[in-house]
């Protein structure tokens, strides 16, 4: 499948049916295209299975309930969607993404508690999202933007509005020849890329920023977990810009990428070393089992 998004072959489940793929369309004064009342899932399926599809389902219902909505589908409706979009498509190692939004309605100021709640769920193939950045390490601009206090926004949801900073700090990067950019948080603290979260190696033990005012990605906690089962001790802690400068690894998480070496960012640089690379085996080999 190549082209447009808005212009392929295949079938979206929308609103609870599956629809051909140039009809799946919303009218212009939806609420989430003006207010970004918009919740969705990335997510992978290697083999015809999802990875964590169900966590990733029951994190869309949090995040809905986090900007104050309720998804009219329930998880195990949405699981089963997932599944038929996937056959529809004749997909087995796909990316699935689900997006619930608050639609057109009576409503077309800030408050739109009238509009009705839609849930659409796509799926295409989608290879490594930082191309060859997988193999010999990404580089990375430190962006200008930071992510917001817990005070201003609902920070551990994975809502669209929270991606405006993250969209104008790649296209700098990219504009920089960088692959991402890495964001500190309101503290000054290292937090995290724009669809990624971070990890560092020193003295063979892993450091990464606490998530405490980001989103602590599915990938993010599988990769903590691989790491303490082979006994190596992970900190999760506060991370200072200087501190970048005595690493020696560091590698990036999340679902579309998946786990991605590091190989720069700003002026230092960190090798793609051994603990790395398996790393990067290791969640290739336990996504496939």
């Amino acid at each position: 499948m190549a082209g447009a998004y808005d212009d392929r072959d295949g079938k979206i489940w929308l609103d609870g049916q599956l629809v051909d793929w140039r009809d799946a369309n919303v009218h212009i004064l939806t609420h989430a295209l003006h207010y970004a009342s918009s919740v969705f899932e990335g997510e992978r399926a290697y083999g015809g299975t999802i990875f964590k599809s169900r966590e990733h389902s029951e994190r869309l219902h949090f995040s809905a309930g986090e900007l104050d909505f309720q998804i009219p589908y329930t998880v195990d409706e949405i699981e089963a969607a997932k599944q038929q979009v996937l056959a529809a498509n004749g997909l087995t190692d796909a990316y699935v993404r689900a997006v619930a939004w608050r639609g057109a309605g009576e409503d077309m100021g800030v408050a739109s508690a009238r509009n009705p709640v839609r849930l659409a769920i796509a799926a295409w193939e989608w290879g490594a999202y930082y191309g060859d950045a997988k193999f010999k390490g990404a580089k990375l601009d430190i962006a200008k933007w930071k992510r917001p206090s817990p005070e201003t926004i609902p920070v551990h949801a994975k809502a669209a509005g929270l991606y405006m900073i993250c969209t104008i700090s790649k296209h700098a990067a990219e504009a920089k020849g960088c692959s991402d950019a890495l964001f500190m948080d309101y503290r000054g603290h290292v937090a995290e890329c724009t669809g990624a979260n971070i990890f560092f190696v020193k003295d063979g033990e892993v450091h990464t920023p606490k998530a405490d005012v980001f989103l602590n990605g599915l990938t993010r906690q599988t990769v903590i977990g691989m790491l303490q089962d082979r006994q190596v001790k992970v900190h999760e802690r506060v991370i200072l810009p200087e501190e970048l400068e005595g690493f020696e690894q560091c590698w990036l998480t999340g679902t579309a990428a998946e786990v991605t070496p590091v190989g720069q960012i700003g002026d230092y640089n960190f090798d793609v070393g051994t603990l790395t690379k398996d790393m990067v085996e290791g969640y290739e080999t336990l996504v496939r089992n």
